[in-house]
C-alpha cells in the first residue's frame, strides 16, 4: 500500500532569504485574494458558472505583464494559489468549510513548490535545495523516508518551516495489538478509557492565559504599525505557537501510545464546531448565560478534540487499527450493568448512580464503557449483513453491543485471524 508523511523542519536561512519568502508568499497571497476578487465580482453578476482553475490559470501571464513583481516568484507556486481557492471552494460546496475569505498578511503566509523534480535535499549536510532561494540549511531532526513529492514553505510566529511530503510502498499493516479500547472525551479528564484508566487535560491555553492576555493589552496600547507594537505582535504570535506546540506534542504522545496498544479504537461521533457555537444570539433575541457558555467553548477548544481524531485515524491506519466513530445518545445515560437508561443515572457530571440495580462507577468511565459497547455492535454490523439490515437505533445499538462485550467485560478481541470473542 501506498504511505503518505510529510516532515516538517524549521528553515535557517540568511537574510536574503527571507526577503525573497516573505516576497514569495506576499505574491501568492495577493494572486488568491485577486482570483478570489474576480469570483465574487462574477457571483455578483448573477453568473451561473464559475471561473475554473485553467480560467484562472490563463490569466496569470497577463497580471505578471501588468505587474513585473509577480514575475520574480516561481510560477507555480502562483498556480498552487489558484489550486487552493479551487480547493476551498469544493470545501464549502461540500459544507466542509465556511466560504473563502481574503487572506491577510502575516496570518498563515505560505507558498508550495508541487514538482519533485525541482527540491533536491543533502541530508548529510542538512540542506535543501528551492527554485529561486537556492540552498537552505534546515534542522535535521529525523531522516526522511520514501520518494519526495512537494514541499511547502510556511512561516509561523517569525520562523519558517518546510513542509516536504513523501511517498513510499509499505507492507499492509497488522496491528501488533488484540485489544479494543473506548474513549469518552472530556473537559476535567481528556480523555477516559473503558478499562478505568484516563490523561489528563493539558490545558495549554489555559495555562497561558494571563501572560497572553497581558502581551494582548501591552500590543493594544502601542501605535499601530510602529517598531514597538511590531515587537508586542511577535510576542504575542510566540505565546500563540508555545500553546499550539504544546497542544500537538501532547496529542501526538496520546494518540501514539493509544494506536499502538490497541486494534479497535471506539470514541463519539462528536460534531465540535456545534458543540463551542457561541450563545450570544442577536440584538432582537439575545442569548443567555453568555460568559459560562463562552468559558465552556474556550475549554472545548483547548483541548482539541478534533485534532485527537484525525491523529487516531491516521496512525490506526499506519498501525492496521481501527477506528469506530459512534453516536454519542444516551452513552451518559445507559446503566452497563441492567441497561436502564434515564437521565436521572447522572445526576452529577461526575458520578454515575444507576436508579435500577445501584450501580454506581465514574461518569466518564461508564460512557467509555458504552461507547466501546456500541462500537462492537457497529463492528459486528459491518462483518455481518444480517445484522447491518436490522438497522437498529442508537439505544438498540448499545444493547446490541452490550450483548456482543457482555457484562462489565470486553471479551471481544481483533486477532491476526479477524474477530474472536
Amino acid at each position: 500500500m501506498q504511505r503518505l508523511q510529510a516532515y516538517q523542519y524549521e528553515l535557517i536561512p540568511d537574510g536574503q532569504q527571507k526577503r525573497d519568502m516573505s516576497r514569495f508568499a506576499g505574491s501568492c497571497r495577493f494572486v488568491y485574494n485577486k482570483a478570489l476578487a474576480l469570483q465574487k465580482e462574477r457571483d455578483e453578476a448573477d453568473k451561473q458558472t464559475q471561473f475554473s482553475y485553467t480560467m484562472l490559470a490563463n490569466r496569470l501571464p497577463a497580471w505578471k505583464r501588468e505587474l513585473a513583481w509577480l514575475k520574480f516568484s516561481p510560477a507555480q507556486t502562483l498556480q498552487q494559489s489558484l489550486k487552493d481557492l479551487e480547493r476551498a471552494y469544493a470545501n464549502f460546496f461540500a459544507k466542509r468549510a465556511e466560504f473563502p475569505r481574503f487572506k491577510r498578511k502575516g496570518v498563515r503566509d505560505s507558498f508550495r513548490y508541487p514538482q519533485p523534480q525541482q527540491i533536491k535535499l543533502d541530508e548529510a549536510n542538512g540542506r535543501i535545495f528551492l527554485p529561486k532561494l537556492g540552498w537552505l540549511r534546515y534542522r535535521n531532526s529525523r531522516n526522511i523516508q520514501g520518494q519526495v513529492r512537494n514541499a511547502t514553505v510556511s512561516l509561523r510566529a517569525g520562523r519558517w518551516f518546510v513542509s516536504i511530503q513523501t511517498e513510499r510502498e509499505v507492507n499492509k499493516p497488522l496491528p501488533e495489538a488484540t485489544s479494543a479500547i473506548g474513549i469518552d472525551v472530556g473537559i476535567a479528564r481528556f480523555a477516559t478509557l473503558s478499562d478505568s484508566s484516563y490523561l489528563a487535560p493539558l490545558n495549554s491555553f489555559k495555562r497561558h492565559e494571563t501572560a497572553l492576555k497581558k502581551a494582548q493589552q501591552s500590543m493594544s496600547r502601542k501605535e499601530k504599525f510602529s517598531s514597538n507594537w511590531r515587537k508586542a505582535k511577535r510576542k504575542v504570535q510566540r505565546l500563540h505557537a508555545r500553546i499550539g506546540h504544546a497542544r500537538h506534542d501532547y496529542l501526538h504522545k496520546a494518540t501514539t501510545t493509544i494506536s499502538q496498544n490497541h486494534a479497535i479504537v471506539c470514541i463519539e461521533d462528536l460534531q465540535v464546531r456545534n458543540m463551542s457555537k457561541s450563545a450570544a444570539g442577536t440584538s432582537e433575541e439575545p442569548g443567555r448565560n453568555v460568559k459560562a457558555k463562552s468559558g465552556l467553548n474556550k475549554a472545548i477548544l483547548d483541548q482539541g478534540w478534533f485534532e485527537f481524531r484525525r491523529q487516531l485515524q491516521y496512525k490506526l491506519d499506519w498501525n492496521g487499527g481501527i477506528l469506530i466513530a459512534v453516536p454519542l445518545q444516551n452513552t451518559s445515560r445507559t446503566c452497563p450493568v441492567c441497561g436502564h437508561i434515564s437521565k436521572d443515572n447522572r445526576q452529577t457530571q461526575a458520578e454515575f448512580v444507576c436508579v435500577e440495580c445501584d450501580y454506581e462507577n465514574n461518569a466518564d468511565v461508564v460512557g467509555a464503557i458504552n461507547i466501546l459497547r456500541a462500537g462492537h455492535a457497529r463492528f459486528a454490523c459491518e462483518v455481518n449483513p444480517e445484522v447491518r439490515d436490522q438497522q437498529q437505533e442508537p439505544a438498540e445499538v448499545i444493547q446490541l453491543g452490550k450483548c456482543l462485550a457482555g457484562r462489565g467485560r470486553n471479551p471481544l478481541v481483533l486477532t491476526r485471524g479477524g474477530c474472536q470473542r
